[in-house]
């Protein structure tokens, strides 16, 4: 799908790009697998904003996705490929043949017209969901499910896929996006293929009022606030005023490990950076 740009008519045009939709095939939302999304602009039941630099932005509905992908052996067909504004990738709407309509993550080569089915004994194509026990070693995968029978929650984002590397036992291994090998059930299910829109890495924002569309804030640097608001606040100049990198709760910001050590940490064969063990 290609980005659009524009002629530099204003400031914030000349860098702006924008997807060209020339993928979607229908507009409107399937009335039934929408709901509406209350916002709370980052802030609790007190009004004290709790995220900061978050508030604002375009109503949406939400798009309940299925991603269980639990109606096994029943052939559907794709009969839209519709835009989300709640995610990165598109969604595609299928209609199964007893008459039910569910949207999936749009992955790359599922177009309008293809038929897709969930079930072990589905074939290996993209769109096709299968238990990792019957997915090839080396295919490309996404909509990851953790827990067994939970629903995809790893590699859901535009572009992204991981990799079956290999089978022992009750666990896979698979590489992840980051570059992270982790241990997942055979039963889990995924997703053959890679998430579509892969263009979206390549979108250039232009404009801060793009971003409030967006619902995001302007996020302020810490060197920029009062010695009050922030540890790297205040100052001469454009100075820290010799402290190391901090959060504003005084939390270390670099070289600090921050990630809880869980009871899964056993699952991850090699981390992200290869460095650290």
């Amino acid at each position: 799908m290609p980005l659009k740009t524009f002629k530099p008519y204003t400031h914030s045009r000349r860098q702006m790009s924008v997807l060209s939709f020339s993928d979607i095939t229908k507009i409107s939302p399937e009335k039934s697998l929408t709901k509406i999304i209350k916002k709370k602009g980052g802030r609790n039941n007190t009004g004290k904003a709790m995220v900061r630099f978050k508030g604002g932005g375009h109503k949406r509905f939400y798009r309940i996705i299925d991603f269980k992908r639990d109606k096994l052996n029943i052939p559907a067909e794709v009969i839209a490929i519709e835009y989300d504004p709640n995610r990165s990738s598109r969604l595609a709407l299928l209609k199964y043949e007893d008459g039910e309509k569910r949207y999936i993550i749009q992955p790359v080569d599922v177009n309008v017209g293809d038929s897709i089915m969930s079930g072990p004994n589905a074939e290996i194509k993209p769109g096709n969901s299968l238990p990792l026990a019957n997915i090839p070693l080396g295919a490309f995968i996404h909509n990851l499910e953790f827990i067994a029978s939970k629903g995809g929650q790893l590699v859901r984002s535009a572009g992204v896929a991981a990799q079956l590397l290999a089978k022992e036992g009750d666990y896979a291994h698979v590489r992840m996006p980051s570059g992270e090998i982790r241990l997942i059930r055979v039963n889990c299910y995924a997703t053959i293929g890679r998430v579509g829109n892969l263009d979206h890495e390549n979108i250039v924002i232009g404009s801060a009022g793009r971003n409030r569309h967006m619902g995001r804030k302007p996020h302020v640097r810490g060197t920029a606030m009062n010695a009050v608001d922030h540890p790297h606040g205040g100052g001469r100049g454009r100075s820290k005023g010799d402290n190391q990198p901090r959060s504003p709760w005084n939390q270390p910001a670099k070289g600090f490990k921050t990630r809880p050590k869980k009871v899964w940490d056993w699952v991850i064969l090699s981390r992200r950076n290869k460095d650290k063990k």
